[in-house]
């Protein structure tokens, strides 16, 4: 039986690769060598030039957010620019939630 694809991710070449998850084996970038970071496999790329979204990215996934597919579909929200990360990050500090929490939250109290 084979297994899906799964994404992994560069962050310094802003690329990302499909490939079979194996949890026992470190991926490297196959421009620059770097390791790459687990995205999961309902991750949709940004386009290469859109810095703003690889950088909103780059929080995410530095915080433990992945885009991993949950039983009933996609991974859920996410926030797509760095006003909405940059808030759920003021709200996260203020109210003592972890950030990798807030940052998945669709809607701040």
């Amino acid at each position: 039986m084979t297994h899906g694809k799964t994404s992994y991710v560069c962050l310094a070449c802003r690329v990302s690769y499909k490939q079979p998850h194996d949890s026992t084996r470190q991926r490297s970038c196959p421009r620059c060598a770097q390791l790459m970071i687990h995205a999961g496999s309902a991750f949709a790329a940004p386009r290469r030039r859109d810095i703003a979204a690889w950088r909103t990215l780059t929080v995410l996934l530095n915080a433990g957010v992945g885009f991993h597919k949950s039983c009933c579909g996609g991974p859920g929200y996410r926030p797509r620019t760095l006003r909405d990360v940059r808030e759920r990050i003021t709200y996260a500090r203020r109210s003592g939630e972890p950030i990798a929490r807030a940052l998945v939250r669709r809607d701040l109290p």
